[in-house]
């Protein structure tokens, strides 16, 4: 942390906590000396506005940026753009790899230019947690985890060793290794301070504990009021290295919270809740602030589950204050007294102590204990549908997917049962959103137990685990008893780890999948986690719901979703009584006792005592103690990136975009898993003729994830999802398209190659919230490395888009009603960006010609998405990266 040399407002003051002097920089001294009405700020916005009296140094944080904060509260919105600088970044191994390929490449680019390599470092401290590469190869079985870690390594060994390299070559840069838990648990069980204090020129300072993450549910540390959101992995390289992330003051809204809970309800029914209520009120790119008298019936666990899902609220971050509960959570999960303390007394000095007087954009209420069991599916979290309707529900999506009302039946060949359309096939309690919240995990324990005490099984077809976000899950599990009774129903351990919600799920057993194809089978599956898009949790199954662990084993026991849990029994006890679900649920009380009895804090200060130890197949990994990596040729998993080849000393500026021709015409709501690779490598496609090229056996294919370090795998995987649909090649689906002029079909990549022969520009056309989901970074690596110059949609989701200015790719939007389907576009047409090479501006009319095969000619109005000066800087030159470079160099 280096502060601003400006201190407009007279802020910095002194605070003494457990006799010991901190600087700080003071909201309520600010306020005196003409920053006057900031008190009543919502506690999300006096975080950003510390952070820019911290940094205020008349360069990147102007007193006008200040200012513009104080009149927020005249309108409750704003234009402005600041700078803002978060604490520290946190990593997932995914995401994790292609920056620090980036990295050692930027090292490599300033030794050629003759400067010191070693000034490539991250400034802010980094946490990289490797989560996202266990897949579910075991389940239901003692030893799966243990297999599961083996497999692990097995096939992660190059990727591994390339991380633990970085981990001795690069400054302010922690690793996690395999097998501790996701990076979200660790970030709040662990990593998390809520109040930061660092040492600049011999001084202790204080400051909020904020952060950018490159997983999109980095928003669940803001339930313990860590204000903190997904970036791309784009992003997060330029935090690394110092650069201020620019970004609008955001509206707030302000989510009130009354009474509790009733029994029998879940942390997940409410929250499926608040995703619904906040995708109909629309949120996206605004920050949600929670408050009201119902906090205090909201466990900390609680606050997490529900900031998780922001990103499936669409909005930035969903934030709760900083109050009793947040102080009692950081005791009860270890930390030491001294950061308690400086906590609660920073926390009420600062304003940040939780309050209702706070002014927001807008705000909306939800009585708690109105909320009923629900789950949400089939496509996507915000389709939430009642438990009591789940059943009737499922048979009209069914319907509606299929047009067909008759059930297709399939005989499992070697077993004695069937499958059929609707037969649950996953059931994964999964690690994100669900587990780092104990009473829904002691809920499901509980469950079980009761179900195997009165003789229930879960059905054979159904593939079942259980994934933990951390170790802390399995030990109190095990001293509660309950995971013997989670492993008698196939719940067994599989890793700690980011699993099925990624489409890590593992495979299928073969019978199970030939039955599927034989008739064309509408399988579901039922998890505990965030995301249920499209072709996401494994390539054979359709449906996809979202569910509380003790629904994911409730739904195992009744294998069908046309279950209606409510009214079948789901067996027979011993002496011919029928079981139903109420029979086995467990009360809010035994949750309760159970929990009091379990879990205690020495049991995370134990699991995290030895955190950077890593299982013995880590500790054996052998590297180089070099600062330059040396790349392995022959490696198919880490390769050095293209993005600083031949870098010019000067930005390249604006480029012509003439006559481009339409590589995909999109449809609405295409995800980045739409376009970037992810989940499974299909052998028949550009990846698997490379792979064969390379002598890799199907066997040895990994996913598309565990591959992000290599570009040459990414792009030939980049719009190949096998559920895309490109408009230009009606009738087929996955990663298809029409080569023009000759009107050919084939995959996307190998008219890539063919239109690099010719010299063509390419360009995207998409509908609305173009590139919503995950921020995966690759969707728009991908989308600059196969040469698409210009992005034409209705919408753009914020990460995608501004990863996009990252690669050095434009975001037009269409403007005056126009959009593909009145424009007629076929992708005949040839598309110019006019009078692009004389410079654009942020938030420009830009005109685009579109010529059609018929010789007809037209000129429409787009509005240019680089939305702020700094985004515009990035776009001349090529990227962001190559930004940071040239100004290191």
């Amino acid at each position: 942390m280096k502060p601003g040399n400006q201190n407009s407002y007279n802020s910095l003051k002194t605070i003494s906590i457990n006799d010991r002097d901190y600087k700080y920089y003071s909201l309520v001294e600010a306020e005196k000396n003409g920053l006057d009405g900031i008190s009543k700020l919502p506690k999300s916005l006096k975080v950003l506005l510390e952070n820019l009296l911290r940094y205020e140094d008349d360069l990147s944080v102007t007193k006008s940026q200040i200012e513009a904060i104080k009149e927020w509260l005249k309108t409750k919105k704003s234009l402005t753009e600041i700078a803002y600088r978060p604490a520290r970044v946190l990593l997932q191994d995914y995401t994790g790899i292609p920056a620090v390929a980036d990295l050692a490449a930027m090292r490599e680019a300033v030794k050629e230019k003759n400067k010191d390599p070693n000034t490539i470092n991250p400034l802010s401290a980094v946490d990289l947690v490797i989560d996202h590469s266990v897949q579910v190869d075991k389940s239901a079985n003692s030893d799966s985890f243990e297999k599961n870690v083996d497999i692990e390594f097995k096939r992660n060994g190059e990727r591994y060793s390339f991380l633990k390299w970085g981990q001795q070559a690069f400054n302010n840069f922690r690793i996690v290794p395999p097998g501790t838990g996701i990076c979200h648990q660790v970030n709040l069980e662990y990593l998390s301070k809520v109040v930061w204090s660092e040492k600049f020129q011999n001084e202790d300072y204080l400051f909020p504990d904020t952060l950018v993450g490159t997983d999109s549910h980095t928003t669940m540390v803001n339930g313990l009021s860590v204000l903190g959101w997904g970036v791309g992995g784009i992003e997060a390289e330029a935090g690394m290295l110092g650069q201020p992330i620019s970004m609008l003051i955001p509206e707030v809204i302000g989510f009130e919270v009354k009474n509790k809970m009733p029994e029998g309800t879940t942390a997940t029914d409410l929250v499926l809740t608040v995703v619904k209520m906040l995708r109909d009120k629309g949120v996206v790119g605004k920050f949600v602030e929670f408050y009201g008298e119902g906090l205090k019936n909201l466990t900390l666990a609680d606050r997490a589950t529900i900031a998780n899902m922001a990103p499936e609220y669409g909005a930035t971050c969903g934030f709760f204050p900083i109050d009793e509960e947040t102080l009692k959570y950081l005791r009860f999960s270890g930390r030491d007294e001294n950061t308690v303390n400086i906590v609660e007394n920073y926390a009420k000095e600062q304003g940040l102590w939780a309050n209702d007087q706070v002014e927001f954009t807008d705000t909306l209420s939800l009585d708690m204990s109105t909320v009923v069991p629900t789950i949400s599916g089939p496509k996507r979290p915000q389709d939430k549908v009642l438990l009591t309707d789940a059943s009737t529900g499922f048979k009209k999506v069914f319907e509606d997917a299929t047009n067909r009302k008759e059930q297709h039946i399939s005989k499992v060949s070697g077993t004695d049962y069937e499958i059929k359309d609707g037969s649950i096939l996953i059931a994964a309690i999964t690690s994100c959103t669900n587990t780092s919240n104990p009473n829904v995990l002691i809920g499901a324990g509980l469950l079980a137990k009761k179900a195997v005490e009165l003789g229930l099984e879960t059905k054979p077809w159904v593939k079942t685990s259980l994934a933990p976000g951390s170790q802390v899950v399995t030990d109190y599990l095990a001293k509660a008893g309950l995971n013997v009774f989670l492993d008698k129903l196939g719940f067994n351990l599989v890793g700690y780890g980011c699993t099925t919600c990624i489409g890590n799920s593992g495979p299928l057993p073969e019978e199970i999948v030939k039955a599927i194809d034989k008739e064309n089978i509408y399988a579901v599956s039922v998890l505990s986690g965030n995301r249920n898009f499209e072709g996401r949790i494994s390539p054979h199954i359709k449906a996809n719901y979202l569910a509380s662990p003790p629904l994911v084993v409730a739904y195992a026991l009744a294998g069908h979703m046309e279950f209606d849990l409510y009214k079948e029994p789901l067996g027979k006890s011993k002496d011919g009584k029928d079981i139903f679900l109420k029979d086995i649920w467990p009360s809010n009380k035994e949750i309760e006792d159970t929990l009091r009895e379990s879990l205690n804090a020495e049991m995370f200060v134990k699991r995290y005592s030895n955190v950077s130890e890593g299982p013995k197949q880590w500790q054996e990994i052998k590297t180089e103690n070099t600062s330059i990596y040396n790349w392995d040729s022959s490696s198919t998993y880490v390769k050095k990136p293209p993005f600083f080849e031949n870098l010019s000393d000067q930005p390249e500026g604006f480029k012509p975009i003439k006559e481009a021709r339409p590589l995909l015409i999109l449809g609405d709501m295409v995800t980045t898993d739409h376009i970037s690779p992810a989940g499974n490598i299909q052998k028949e496609s550009p990846t698997g003729e490379y792979f064969m090229e390379h002598q890799i056996l199907p066997t040895d294919y990994n996913s598309y994830g565990s591959r992000r370090g290599n570009h040459e795998v990414m792009m030939r995987g980049t719009f190949a999802n096998i559920r895309i649909r490109n408009e230009m090649a009606p009738g087929t689906e996955g990663g298809f398209t029409k080569l023009y002029p000759e009107e050919k079909v084939m995959p996307v990549y190998n008219a890539v190659e063919e239109y690099k022969k010719r010299g063509t520009d390419l360009v995207v056309i998409g509908g609305k919230e173009y590139g919503t989901g995950s921020s995966r970074d690759w969707a728009a690596k991908g989308t600059k490395l196969l040469g698409v110059k210009v992005v034409i949609a209705e919408s753009f989701e914020r990460i995608h888009r501004s990863n996009l200015i990252g690669m050095g790719v434009l975001p037009l939007q269409f403007t005056e009603g126009h959009d593909r389907v009145n424009l007629k576009l076929i992708g005949s047409e040839l598309i110019t960006v006019l009078q692009i090479e004389d410079g654009i501006n942020a938030s420009d009319h830009v005109q685009v010609e579109i010529k059609y095969a018929s010789g007809d000619i037209k000129k429409i109005k787009t509005l240019c998405r680089i939305d702020t000066k700094n985004e515009l800087e990035y776009y001349k030159n090529g990227g962001i990266l190559q930004y940071v470079l040239r100004n290191m160099i």
